[in-house]
């Protein structure tokens, strides 16, 4: 095999995974539902809320318990590989409610010193939304496997689903 079929066939491969394909769906549509809690709680339109960190839900959450609960559909739940991917979303979820919102909190507490503190090059205002409460993680955790778990038994992979949408054109 030469090296332009190796990365091809790696390539594909990665579109044949459904873990990580649904994983990143949920990812997905939780980032793009803070658009409308954004309208529903805000009261505005802010289409930036896509490229921004923190706010309702955790796509981070939604990310790494999907994709835990897609390892644990596919290897079994009482894997050693569900065991770490578990671990892994409970460290990303404890820090984007601990460690992450307290670095906003404190930065918003930085904000409001006065300018003329700052040294005259550096009067950027600093990143407030880090982190997320409770219910922000809670509720991206809860569409992780919403969205994984039935995108794999109904769908399977992008290749898959693919398939299935050309065979029916």
């Amino acid at each position: 095999m030469n090296i332009f079929s190796t990365i091809l066939h790696s390539a594909l491969e990665i579109f044949d995974n459904q873990v990580l394909a649904w994983g990143l769906a949920a990812c997905g549509l939780a980032q793009i539902s803070k658009l409308f809690f954004e309208l529903l709680i805000h009261r505005q339109w802010r289409p930036n809320v896509l490229l921004e960190t923190g706010g309702m839900p955790s796509s981070h959450s939604a990310l790494v318990t999907g994709t835990a609960a897609g390892v644990g559909l596919e290897l079994g739940f009482n894997n050693a590989e569900f065991a770490l991917a578990s671990t892994l979303a409970f460290v990303v979820m404890y820090d984007a409610s601990g460690i992450r919102r307290s670095a906003g909190i404190t930065a918003s507490k930085v904000n409001l010193l006065p300018e003329k503190l700052w040294p005259s090059t550096s009067n950027d205002k600093l990143k407030e939304n880090l982190g997320h409460t409770r219910l922000e993680v809670l509720i991206g955790s809860i569409i992780g496997p919403a969205v994984a778990l039935p995108g794999i038994v109904f769908f399977g992979s992008p290749t898959h689903l693919f398939h299935i949408i050309i065979s029916h054109i």
